[in-house]
């Protein structure tokens, strides 16, 4: 297999010129432009960084497609760089719309897919669930504060083992066997929270750890949220965490951006109860005969 595979001495390198993608993007910014993201995933992926004047990402993306995610603005490379760069490659993904409206006209054919958008949600919605559309997370916040007194704790080293107790319950309370779901990824990014700036909070009840939350600041007051697991016995906990975030983070919090559903029922319904205010497409980007 071409290319070097990803390890944490390749940080550096591949987040700035992720950052450079970011910059400017507020908002609008793909939870998939992190290195965080690319070194937690990278085993399901199989990512390889492939190095030069054109630095790219090859992996593979959930239907088994390879694709390439450049490290370099796409309308940057010309067609010949473009030819040579996507062999035994089927597309570039994901390229935000920003990018992607900057093509030149006919060079590629341009698609998205609904199962690949990411729900962005503003952080003011979640602080005090408005409206008819939320009406149910306020009932299930009611019902919560009435069956538990909360203890939030920002997240730290000595606070993984806790996190880790948490994903312990939840896995056997989805009946998920060891290994399966995002299990492995998650024991990475709690191992790895302050290399990553990832940063939340665990949540308590009756002394006991019930849920956390690890997000990461993409561009100001815009945060992804790149794990959040509770107890399915503690109803409404996941209304309050995160509404605890967004009320109690450190710094303002603006938006959060709770990447892709990936096309499962569950996760489709359950991002959309939050009611969105936007879908953020990723763009997949063919070269034209």
């Amino acid at each position: 297999m071409t290319g070097l595979p990803l390890t944490l001495d390749l940080q550096a390198p591949i987040d700035a010129a992720l950052a450079r993608l970011r910059e400017g993007s507020g908002a609008h910014c793909l939870s998939d432009h992190s290195f965080s993201n690319l070194y937690l995933f990278r085993e399901v992926h199989s990512y390889r960084f492939l190095p030069g004047e054109w630095p790219c990402i090859s992996g593979l993306a959930y239907d088994g497609s390879r694709h390439l995610m450049p490290l370099f603005e796409p309308a940057a490379a010309p067609r010949d760089v473009w030819a040579e760069l996507l062999q035994g490659h089927g597309h570039v993904y994901p390229v935000a719309a920003r990018h992607a409206d900057g093509l030149p006209t006919g060079l590629f054919e341009i698609s998205d897919s609904r199962d690949d958008a990411d729900y962005l949600f503003a952080a003011s919605d979640f602080v005090d669930y408005p409206g008819r559309a939320l009406a149910k997370k306020r009932n299930l916040l009611r019902q919560f504060h009435a069956a538990h007194v909360p203890h939030a704790e920002p997240f730290s080293d000595e606070l993984a083992e806790a996190a880790r107790q948490v994903l312990r319950g939840w896995m056997a309370q989805k009946e998920k066997n060891p290994g399966e779901a995002d299990e492995a990824a998650c024991l990475e990014a709690i191992a790895l929270h302050a290399r990553f700036g990832l940063e939340g909070f665990v949540y308590f009840a009756e002394g006991q750890p019930m849920g956390f939350v690890l997000a990461q600041e993409l561009q100001p007051g815009v945060f992804v949220m790149r794990f959040a697991k509770g107890l399915d016995s503690h109803a409404g906990l996941y209304p309050f965490m995160f509404q605890h975030f967004c009320r109690e983070f450190a710094r303002p919090v603006a938006w959060l951006n709770f990447e892709q559903d990936l096309g499962i029922a569950g996760f489709r319904r359950s991002k959309l109860s939050y009611q969105p205010r936007a879908l953020l497409s990723k763009f997949r980007l063919r070269l034209r005969a």
